[in-house]
């Protein structure tokens, strides 16, 4: 299974349309995850044109968003369990209370977003990974989102772009 990974597109305020070369790197994705802040329910929309989409709420999300997907959760998918959240709230950083999210439960990747910063990296035997955003980079150099590969292994990649 390839699943697309996306995060904080803040749309349409910091963009007016998904990037040619994030729709392009897409394709063929069986499935998408937002990690929340999509900001306006239309990209919902956007995403499911090019594949079936799930994903969280964030903290710049509305109450629809919220009642649509929740601000947390875990899918079970190829035989690997998916923890899926935003990361925003109290003073710990977004690596740490997106890992906390998840610490009475196991999962065996944890997918976030918040902060902007795509991160790729292990935790007691789980990935946690955020694809940055495909449409706000922030103090970022590039525009980010990530690939993963769900199969008799779990892969995991980050691509870059301007």
């Amino acid at each position: 299974m390839r699943i697309g990974v996306v995060s904080d597109t803040h749309m349409f305020g910091r963009a007016k349309q998904l990037p040619p070369t994030l729709l392009e790197g897409l394709k063929g994705v069986d499935l998408i995850l937002h990690a929340g802040d999509w900001v306006d329910p239309r990209v919902v929309e956007l995403f499911e044109q090019i594949a079936p989409t799930d994903g969280v709420a964030g903290n710049n999300d509305g109450l629809d968003i919220i009642e649509r997907f929740g601000r947390q959760k875990v899918l079970n998918l190829s035989g690997y369990r998916i923890g899926l959240v935003h990361g925003d709230g109290g003073r710990k950083s977004t690596l740490d209370r997106s890992v906390d999210a998840f610490r009475d439960m196991s999962v065996d990747v944890i997918v976030f977003g918040h902060s902007h910063v795509p991160y790729r990296g292990m935790h007691n035997g789980t990935l946690l990974f955020n694809p940055g955003s495909p449409t706000d980079k922030r103090r970022q150099p590039q525009y980010s989102y990530g690939i993963m590969e769900l199969g008799s292994t779990l892969e995991a990649a980050l691509y870059y772009y301007d």
